[in-house]
């Protein structure tokens, strides 16, 4: 069977907008911002309020900012992580990111120093995107604390997130 010039073009064209489409598919798998909560567990800082910026295609930035206050003492975190966004299947993704973070405790006992601490983070989770501008996201941050008293060194934080999109 022989394909005239003509029809092959027609078919180049075709593959071509085909695989266009396919790649802008698959590069809109992150919205550009995402604002929200970020709810761990006794491990990490509990709450933080989070935001995400995209970098790229698949690629962004997640920036939170975390606190802690109890009788003994009051606690502020700030983490930044670049994330790595991959899709699995419809509107879910999983992600994985490194980063770190600098923090306070303010401690409430007056025989007590106050201190400064950075911290080094890992992040992996899985992420739904809702039809509606709404992200959740189910993650586990690993962080090692440096000049942290109040800190094994080793903490293992798992979250609930929960983002506006826009």
């Amino acid at each position: 069977m022989k394909v005239s010039l003509k029809r092959k073009k027609q078919y180049t064209t075709l593959l071509l907008l085909l695989g266009l489409g396919v790649f802008t598919a698959n590069a809109q798998i992150i919205s550009k911002n995402a604002i929200g909560i970020r709810a761990g567990d006794n491990d990490g800082f509990g709450s933080e309020i989070s935001y995400q910026r995209a970098l790229g295609n698949a690629t962004r930035l997640e920036l939170d900012l975390g606190w802690r206050d109890t009788e003994n003492f009051d606690a502020m975190k700030f983490t930044a992580l670049h994330q790595w966004v991959y899709p699995i299947e419809n509107r879910f993704n999983w992600y994985v990111g490194a980063g770190g973070g600098v923090g306070f405790f303010d401690n409430n006992n007056i025989n007590a120093n106050d201190e400064v601490f950075v911290v080094a983070s890992g992040d992996i989770g899985i992420e739904y995107n809702f039809k509606i501008p709404l992200l959740i996201s189910l993650d586990l941050r690993p962080e090692v604390s440096f000049n942290n008293d109040y800190s094994d060194g080793l903490d293992l934080d798992a979250a609930l997130g929960i983002r506006y999109q826009f």
